[in-house]
């Protein structure tokens, strides 16, 4: 690699860092991207220069010397466009370099992910909120795109999508948009920005447990995101550990997914009502604004007697299946994020008695379980992270 190439990959680098820790000074930019402080100053002067970095004054006293530290300048903000797609809904924003989104949330009601036709309404949407942000294209560094199934984000193709055999997702999106695009498993994007931003900084062993419509699980394993050798780590909720006979939606019976997923809990509740048993859920679910999954959760939050036990019997089956991840990965952590854990601290009574049932004591006295506090915006975030973790600034930089 000539002079020029290694110098523009320690700025990428250099503005990586700079993008998760918010500001950081030349001494914490040495040691983290692994070069000497001369060179990290030479570096870190030449994008002050650019007007790409600023000084923003200096660290709070720790004895010594106060370091300076550095930030991306305001004035001279790149971009990120956000998408966190789930079987029916595809959430849609922009992002800046400081980590503020800079354009409300859209969402697009999606068919039940089996109609192709869903790409080029969500690249309508994009390009919508493109041109509504008044952000020019030149500044967007590009898209990150998260979304359920088996997703190779190596090849840009997901295996689950109804859209062609093995369509190229990534390819065609970049070619419409014109910018690059980069596309990950959902779970593995939301543990991603728990790593990041959540309760995963500072932690090198974390498992992400995504409630959604699905179970899905994003694993931090000596504090790298784990997809495993084909890139499907992380099919939690296809682990065997149901005793029902109901049809999973992989096609296989006894999956964790039928007891534990958002569309199992509004099943539920759908007979129990059927049967006669009462429930806000019933009134709420006449506003089609929303998916039922939500109606269920904000039921559950009401503090609705049906949908609290419907759903303390689900976080219960969803306690055994993280017992075995325990006793297999001994994490530090299980976090509970994604859609349903804006009723995170209801699931916790029941995870972890079942936690106690279930596991070797001195194994889950190691392990906290935790709700999110980046929750149903980790999926966004994440994206975000995904676009800076793949992007190279070279315009940017060539400037």
């Amino acid at each position: 690699m000539n002079a020029p190439s290694r110098n523009m990959q320690l700025k990428t680098s250099i503005l990586r860092e700079v993008y998760y820790k918010g500001a950081v000074s030349l001494t914490d930019l040495s040691k983290q991207v692994h070069k000497s402080l001369p060179v990290v100053s030479q570096a870190v002067t030449e994008l002050v220069e650019q007007e790409i970095l600023l000084e923003s004054g200096v660290a709070p006293s720790t004895g010594g010397r106060r370091p300076v530290m550095f930030h991306h300048n305001p004035e001279s903000l790149n971009y990120m466009v956000c998408v966190a797609m789930d079987q029916f809904v595809a959430r849609v924003a922009v992002y800046d370099q400081l980590r503020e989104r800079r354009t409300p949330i859209f969402e697009l009601l999606l068919n039940q992910f089996s109609e192709g036709q869903w790409v080029n309404e969500l690249l309508d949407v994009i390009e919508d909120q493109l041109t509504r942000s008044g952000i020019a294209r030149a500044r967007i560094l590009g898209v990150g795109v998260g979304m359920p199934g088996f997703v190779n984000s190596s090849k840009g193709i997901n295996e689950s999508l109804k859209v062609g055999e093995r369509f190229n997702l990534r390819d065609y999106m970049s070619k419409e948009l014109e910018l690059p695009v980069f596309i990950e498993n959902d779970s593995s994007l939301i543990a991603l920005a728990e790593l990041r931003f959540g309760l995963g900084r500072r932690v090198k062993n974390i498992m992400v447990v995504n409630i959604g419509w699905g179970t899905g699980l994003g694993m931090i394993i000596n504090g790298e995101l784990y997809r495993g050798h084909s890139n499907h780590a992380g099919e939690f909720s296809h682990i065997p550990l149901s005793q029902g006979e109901s049809l999973c939606s992989c096609g296989k019976r006894g999956c964790l997914e039928v007891e534990t997923s958002i569309l199992s809990m509004v099943a539920k509740i759908e007979n129990r009502i059927a049967e006669g048993e009462d429930s806000i859920f019933n009134k709420l679910i006449s506003d089609k604004t929303k998916v039922a999954g939500d109606h269920f959760m904000n039921a559950a939050v009401k503090g609705d007697p049906l949908a609290v036990s419907i759903l303390s019997e689900s976080a219960y089956a969803l306690g055994k299946g993280i017992s075995t991840l325990i006793h297999i990965l001994n994490p530090e952590k299980v976090v509970l994020s994604g859609r349903g854990s804006q009723a995170g601290k209801m699931y916790l009574p029941a995870i972890q008695q079942a936690i106690n049932v279930f596991c070797i004591q001195r194994i889950s006295d190691h392990t906290s379980v935790e709700v999110s506090g980046i929750g149903h915006e980790a999926e966004l975030i994440g994206a975000g992270c995904l676009v800076i973790d793949n992007c190279v600034f070279k315009e940017l930089l060539n400037k």
